[in-house]
């Protein structure tokens, strides 16, 4: 607990520069990766994370869409990181993506799959995905 304090300390002491390459390394994605998720070039993208570019409100909407993070925690560095119970829009778009590559006969599949996950995490009151033991 200690340790994660001490974390979210340094995180208050940081620029809003800083917790843009904080997050995006969090989400293990290149500099390129990040860029094309928020539409913006890679090179500005490396010119905000050394902080020769401001990040703007523009920026920020579009990182707190993108990957379901706390706008507070971006702005200010108070807060967790990710906002709760908020799917984030690359989420969506790379299954999708991976779903338009499916034969329909998966695709079908898929969605019976899904349907039945989500009947059964509602039967179940399942809804943070944990195990039961």
């Amino acid at each position: 607990m200690l340790i994660l304090m001490k974390k979210s300390a340094s995180v208050k002491n940081t620029t809003i520069n800083q917790r843009v390459r904080i997050l995006r390394k969090s989400i293990n994605l290149t500099q390129k990766e990040f860029a094309q998720r928020i539409y913006v070039s890679t090179s500005f993208q490396t010119l905000t994370e050394l902080g020769k570019k401001r990040v703007l409100d523009r920026h920020i909407k579009l990182i707190v869409t993108a990957f379901g993070v706390n706008e507070s925690w971006l702005r200010t560095g108070e807060g967790e990181m990710f906002e709760k119970d908020v799917t984030p829009d690359y989420k969506i778009t790379d299954t999708v993506k991976i779903f338009k590559q499916l034969a329909p006969f998966f695709q079908d599949l898929i969605i019976d799959l899904m349907q039945k996950l989500l009947e059964y995490e509602k039967k179940e009151g399942n809804r943070e995905g944990k195990r039961k033991n």
